[in-house]
């Protein structure tokens, strides 16, 4: 699908294949607080999780898309639409460039160009939105950069080994308002 391909990076649908690195991720704690994960999962749930991924957004109300490198097909990260609200044209989203030496390529700013693109003319969507904590300034800076605005403060909304923190909400206006 050429609207999920870019010059760095592809984003695809997950296979079977993508089991260990699933695994790897959603078993690293040091990213729990970012997905709400307070529990590690086993390879069974998430094979059956793949086994299941098949499944339409419209029917799941969630998109998780595969983010590899063009030049030697590498997994580096997921990128997932979720809480898809047909009626109103709109889904959050999340990013996630797992190895930190893959950081800072250019990876995740161009899968939210390619997943804007898709969402507004594949899905009809008028908008993306994402939640960040206040204290990540490298998401911050990448959702600025793609165009989304700060709309919103949610005060203490997230806890952690910090205490609570304010989590910021960004939207994206798909028809290019901000």
């Amino acid at each position: 699908m050429q609207t999920l391909q870019g010059e760095k990076i592809n984003l695809r649908a997950l296979e079977p294949t993508d089991l260990e690195f699933l695994y790897q991720l959603e078993n690293d704690e040091s990213i729990w607080q970012m997905s709400n994960t307070t529990q590690p999962f086993s390879k069974y749930v998430l094979k059956e999780y793949l086994a299941n991924s098949h499944r339409d957004i419209y029917e799941v109300k969630q998109l998780r898309l595969v983010i590899c490198t063009t030049n030697n097909k590498k997994t580096i990260g997921f990128l997932d639409l979720f809480d898809f609200e047909p009626k109103h044209r709109r889904a959050g989203i999340g990013i996630l460039i797992f190895n930190v030496e893959e950081r800072g390529k250019g990876y995740a700013a161009e899968a939210l160009r390619l997943i804007a693109n898709y969402a507004k003319g594949h899905l009809n969507m008028h908008q993306l939105y994402a939640n960040i904590m206040a204290d990540n300034d490298r998401s911050i800076q990448l959702f600025k950069k793609a165009g989304y605005v700060k709309s919103g403060v949610k005060r203490d909304w997230i806890v952690s080994a910090k205490g609570f923190q304010d989590e910021l909400l960004y939207q994206l206006l798909l028809n290019g308002e901000g």
